[in-house]
């Protein structure tokens, strides 16, 4: 993208835009409902004030839904927009020794990133993919709804509430149905889109990743094509490792860096335990880490960052899970093994 002559940022939540405009040194704000609505107001009042999308940048916060929403829209009518990690936001603003929280306040500091920082462009999934994500988001509430009336069920019982026990059994029972239904309809949702299908048979060619976790793979890492290496797929997870080494008195301990997407992360955790026991490659990965005399826990965290590795070899090569392709990859890796873990 050419150097943008105009830089917006736009503060998103649920109801309002608040939008602040840097354009020939002078800045403007504006506030638009968050609604179709607002965002055709939003167009029309940049390009009244003669800012053009092809030398512009928009700058907003990742919030969700609240956010997706208005950003997909702005990149179906033509404007360059970045959607940005909060963590990197209140980076900034301390760098800035900012003091103020404002609506009105954080849309200028995210301008004032935009300027500053160049933040890379965004690119909305496929509907597809975000319909899937909504389909994920809510089997995986329903699960959690499922377990948290299992605990109920057992303090009534313990309790002698045998009177209520029936009425939450009734309700297990419709959670049960409706989980089974949407697995069916995720299943039959990659089925029938050929690009999630095809990405689908080549995760589950990975020893260790199963169906569940082939569904949440897609969902939440979209097309993992975007990524320009592994090392990036794997930050996005939050897999990467943490050095904290300074000096002569800092000696932390390495561990995972957890910046990432935190429910990818989770989805990983049981794939790496079964990974580090049954997949050939991490588990001799594995036992050449636990040979080092590293901790269980820190073993499998790095057979879940190597296990991101193998997820992006295969989508990114279109080929699936190669035992003795892996194997020659990871042993040219075998100096600085314990330095990635």
């Amino acid at each position: 993208m050419n150097e943008a002559t105009c830089v917006v940022g736009i503060d998103v939540s649920k109801r309002k835009l608040d939008l602040a405009l840097l354009l020939n040194g002078k800045s403007k704000s504006k506030v638009f409902h968050n609604t179709p609505t607002g965002y055709a107001l939003l167009h029309a009042w940049l390009l009244e004030r003669n800012a053009r999308p092809e030398a512009a940048h928009i700058c907003l916060e990742a919030t969700g839904p609240y956010s997706e929403a208005v950003a997909i829209a702005l990149v179906e009518a033509g404007w360059p927009v970045s959607v940005v990690n909060p963590a990197r936001i209140k980076g900034f603003a301390q760098g800035e020794l900012a003091r103020n929280k404002t609506d009105r306040a954080d849309a200028a500091l995210l301008a004032r990133f935009c300027l500053a920082m160049h933040p890379a462009l965004w690119a909305p999934p496929s509907p597809e993919w975000r319909a899937l994500r909504a389909w994920v988001d809510r089997l995986q509430a329903l699960k959690e709804m499922h377990q948290q009336e299992s605990n109920r069920l057992e303090a009534y019982q313990a309790s002698g509430q045998l009177q209520v026990v029936e009425t939450v059994h009734t309700h297990l029972e419709w959670l049960q149905q409706q989980i089974a239904k949407l697995q069916r309809d995720i299943d039959d949702h990659i089925d029938h889109h050929p690009d999630l299908k095809r990405d689908a048979v080549l995760l589950e060619s990975i020893p260790g990743i199963g169906n569940t976790t082939v569904a949440k793979i897609l969902a939440y890492a979209g097309d993992v094509r975007r990524f320009s290496h592994a090392k990036a797929l794997a930050a996005f997870i939050g897999v990467t490792p943490r050095q904290r080494l300074s000096g002569s008195s800092v000696r932390g301990r390495t561990m995972l860096s957890r910046t990432g997407h935190a429910d990818l992360r989770r989805a990983l955790y049981m794939p790496g335990l079964v990974a580090r026991r049954h997949n050939p490659v991490l588990k001799a990965f594995g036992d050449r880490l636990s040979e080092t005399g590293l901790a269980p826990k820190a073993v499998v965290g790095a057979v879940m960052r190597k296990l991101a590795h193998l997820i992006y070899g295969v989508i990114k090569s279109g080929k699936p899970f190669d035992a003795n392709f892996a194997h020659n990859e990871f042993a040219f890796q075998d100096g600085i093994w314990p330095l990635i873990s």
